[in-house]
């Protein structure tokens, strides 16, 4: 049985019917965290494979039970404000204040044949980046009002370090600028946070085997931009584990992480070292 070192955090994680998220989420609960499972279970008609559904929601919960942990499900977009609030309210209603919150909602464009650059590039920052701040803005307050400290990871990439991969897309353009642009609100709230005990990291990974990445409107892309293959990790690992980012979440928001704030965290294999 793993060590309850969470017993008593109540964990808000966004993007967590799937995937990384969805890792995320069980770690966390293994541990003893209670879960607020937020996901928005619908497309987006511009993204070019099916986002989760409620069943895979519905998923997350089974696994986040069967290792013992207590979790609520929300349905709900991080790009609308009132969304957001709803979970936040359904969270204090189930267990209080979060102590942790995982920003980890995101979407990726990239394909083939870019049908409308403006749209892709829109689209992909007001969900990876609005919906960031969107997540951050409404829990923050309450975390700093109830003044117990806390810890906010905010999921970017290796995008979110380099410009590699930039071909003119709005796609590639909108998720390097959204994954750039987590980093500022990382470090703007920094400053106003840490005097208050709170914690807010970003975390960088590589390339990672979820539906984001798997699908055929990616790999044509990669197909016809060779130099740009975000697999192109220094280590010999082709792709990460959602686990291997899950343990990075673990480090900052354990006793581990009790004096790391304001750092940009590459899980990426030497990625972003070539």
């Amino acid at each position: 049985m793993e060590q309850q070192s969470l017993a008593g955090k109540v964990a808000f994680i966004t993007g967590a019917a799937r995937g990384q998220g969805r890792s995320h989420a069980v770690e966390l609960a293994r541990r003893g965290a209670r879960i607020l499972a937020l996901d928005i279970c619908d497309d987006i008609a511009s993204v070019p494979y099916a986002l989760a559904t409620k069943s895979d929601l519905d998923q997350t919960v089974a696994e986040v039970e069967a290792v013992g942990g207590e979790i609520v499900a929300v349905k709900g977009d991080v790009r609308e404000t009132a969304d957001v609030a709803a979970a936040v309210d359904r969270c204090v209603e189930a267990f209080g204040v979060p102590d942790i919150v995982v920003a980890n909602a995101g979407i990726n464009l990239q394909r083939g044949q870019e049908p409308d650059a403006q749209v892709a590039f829109i689209d992909t920052i007001m969900v990876n980046l609005v919906g960031v701040w969107n997540t951050v803005h409404a829990i923050a307050p309450l975390m700093v009002e109830r003044d117990q400290g806390g810890s906010i990871v905010l999921i970017s990439s290796t995008n979110g370090l380099t410009g590699r991969g930039g071909d003119g897309s709005g796609a590639v353009t909108g998720y390097t600028a959204s994954k750039h642009g987590v980093v500022g609100i990382m470090r703007s709230l920094m400053i106003w946070l840490a005097p208050h005990g709170i914690r807010i990291n970003t975390i960088h990974p590589a390339g990672v085997p979820t539906a984001m990445v798997s699908h055929a409107e990616m790999q044509a892309w990669f197909a016809g931009n060779p130099a740009g293959h975000t697999m192109g990790n220094a280590m010999p690992v082709p792709m990460l584990d959602p686990i291997d980012i899950s343990r990075a979440v673990l480090y900052l928001v354990e006793e581990s992480g009790r004096h790391i704030t304001g750092i940009t965290l590459p899980v990426d294999a030497g990625f972003t070292g070539k």
